[in-house]
């Protein structure tokens, strides 16, 4: 306990005590507005000479990660924050957890500025990384959550109670008493995100919480953070690439792309706006009968509005419902050959964001 102590004081020189509740309700917990973040680089001629240049008369290159984003997170939403590599999702993130300075632009989250007031600030959130962990290597996990109790002052009481819920929804009694490095990646994370919650913090941010994980686990995961947001009304940022994700917990997406926000709405209306594609699934009775399919010349379409992909097994006819109807692409196919299975599915959301970052679709549209 004596290591327990020193530790924990160590650690709370960056954290103040803990602050009040609003007892006002806000619609929005988050703003973010024309938020911007801009880095300077330093620009170096190759060699040597180049070095020595740069070192005494340094040529400078401004670098916009983050440009003009607006958005606004009510209460209780779980919100997906999506792009590819290089987009700016992680340097916004950075910013709504007081990380990094904007260079203009408001962000205000639960009535603070993260980067202003973050010593107040970190008590009312919590982060959960899928690469890095927040646990101590060599303690075991119930240790490590005493460490966390007391660096985050919380009472006895309300860390039973706390203990009690998250026991119930993480699963997290099998392995609680093990040392954090003889976790697997899924028990990990579990206990990353019950590390997080642990001082009831009213915005989670979960950047990847399922990366890595195999499909059950993932599951489970997935059901944990639904579970913790209905219970406990906590607003969640989730940044991921696994689109799943997306699909299982969200409502609302925001989409960003060089550093430019392009979508801001729900995932249904993301379907609803660009999915007009379509995937026509058939299993042909035998190799031979598809020859007489000619898609491309019967319906004169380009690559983007039509795509066949034949495994040897079944036949995957990608196609824009807005230039052929199902119901054509069906007459057509049933025509020409005989199938023994077949079937007409929407695009998932992967492949309309894939489209959208493509510019295959308008987002003005």
């Amino acid at each position: 306990m004596l290591y327990v102590r020193v530790l924990c004081d160590k650690v709370r020189v960056y954290l103040s005590s803990s602050t009040k509740l609003s007892t006002k309700e806000m619609k929005n917990l988050i703003y973010v507005e024309n938020l911007k973040k801009e880095f300077k680089k330093t620009i170096k001629d190759p060699g040597l000479k180049g070095s020595i240049k740069s070192f005494f008369k340094p040529k400078n290159e401004i670098i916009t990660a983050v440009n003009d984003i607006s958005f606004h997170v009510p209460k209780g939403e779980i919100l997906g924050f999506i792009g590819p590599n290089g987009a700016g999702k992680s340097t916004v993130i950075k910013m709504l957890t007081g990380i990094l300075t904007p260079t203009s632009g408001k962000c205000e989250i639960n009535g603070q500025i993260p980067y202003k007031n973050r010593k107040n600030y970190v008590k009312e959130i919590g982060v959960v990384f899928g690469q890095r962990t927040q646990l101590w290597w060599d303690l075991a996990l119930r240790e490590t959550y005493t460490v966390l109790k007391e660096i985050y002052e919380v009472d006895d009481e309300s860390y039973k109670k706390r203990m009690a819920f998250l026991n119930e929804v993480l699963e997290l009694e099998d392995f609680i008493t093990s040392p954090v490095r003889t976790l697997s990646l899924g028990q990990r994370m579990r206990a990353d995100i019950a590390a997080s919650l642990l001082h009831s913090p009213k915005v989670l941010f979960l950047d990847e919480p399922t990366i890595g994980l195999d499909v059950v686990v993932k599951d489970n995961i997935r059901k944990a953070i639904k579970a913790i947001n209905e219970e406990e009304n906590t607003t969640v940022i989730l940044t991921t690439h696994d689109l799943q994700d997306v699909e299982n917990l969200c409502n609302r997406i925001v989409m960003i792309d060089k550093g430019l926000k392009v979508f801001d709405g729900e995932v249904s209306d993301l379907k609803r706006r660009f999915g007009q594609a379509r995937e026509l699934n058939f299993v042909p009775e035998n190799a031979e009968s598809i020859k007489a399919l000619d898609y491309k010349n019967e319906f004169m379409l380009n690559e983007d509005d039509l795509s066949v992909e034949n495994n040897g097994v079944s036949v995957t006819v990608r196609f824009n419902s807005d230039m052929v109807s199902v119901e054509k692409m069906l007459n057509y196919t049933l025509s020409k050959t005989h199938v023994k299975d077949i079937n007409v599915t929407d695009a998932d959301i992967e492949e309309i964001i894939k489209g959208i970052y493509r510019s295959e679709v308008s987002l003005d549209a």
